[in-house]
């Protein structure tokens, strides 16, 4: 009985834990967060296939949809490039570009 109710303090306490993540995220839902990691794996799978963007040179990370892009791009056609694959992917309802040009 003492180890039942143990484990059941040890439950409690990791349900406890694992919320504070989600108030983290500004109280984004499980199935968001899943949602928000899919269209990120599916940007940067896009990016890997296209020769002109350098995918990892190239931060994505997703929050409700939003995407924001970041990192460094050789050129502007790079960094447009790369926007319109983000903007172009199932579930995006926004993107914001702060790929900077480096040549």
């Amino acid at each position: 009985p003492l180890r039942i109710a143990t484990t059941a303090v040890l439950l409690g306490l990791t349900v406890l834990a694992s919320t504070g993540c989600s108030v983290a995220r500004q109280q984004q839902t499980v199935g968001a967060y899943v949602d928000d990691a899919g269209i990120t794996t599916a940007i940067k799978a896009r990016m890997a296939e296209d020769r002109t963007v350098a995918a990892t040179s190239i931060s994505v990370e997703t929050l409700n949809g939003t995407v924001q892009l970041s990192g460094f791009a050789k050129s502007q056609a790079e960094k447009n490039q790369a926007e319109s694959i983000a903007r172009n992917t199932k579930g995006v309802r926004d993107v914001r570009n702060s790929i900077v040009v480096r040549p």
